[in-house]
């Protein structure tokens, strides 16, 4: 079970960085994948990115460095808030194709919380 927590982690971690990354420092290449970057202020997006990059770091390093592990799965709690948030917005929007990720990030993100508490 340790195992497959850790695979998992390691997708949503590089996921999220991934998402974070393009949200914070490749803002412009943003506007260009995701049309939703362009319709939102800047700050947001950024503000998001940031949220997505801390998350995916506490979702590895509290419990691989055994500080403080509690926080992998509060981490993870709060990957899922933010990933289900992002489906709503997608739902208001009526880009229902763009939910799949936001539902698949929301699973890996619940299945790390529940198996880390």
């Amino acid at each position: 079970m340790n195992v497959t927590l850790w695979i998992v982690q390691i997708i949503l971690a590089a996921g999220f960085i991934y998402s974070g990354w393009m949200k914070t420092v490749r803002i412009e290449s943003s506007k260009t994948t995701w049309a939703w970057v362009n319709d939102v202020p800047k700050t947001l997006v950024v503000l998001i990115g940031i949220a997505e990059l801390l998350g995916a770091l506490g979702i590895v390093l509290p419990w691989a460095m055994d500080i403080t592990p509690v926080l992998t799965p509060i981490a993870a709690i709060a990957l899922a808030v933010v990933a289900l948030l992002g489906m709503l917005f997608h739902i208001q929007r009526k880009e229902y194709r763009e939910i799949g990720v936001n539902i698949l990030f929301v699973v890996l993100s619940l299945i790390v919380a529940i198996g880390r508490l």
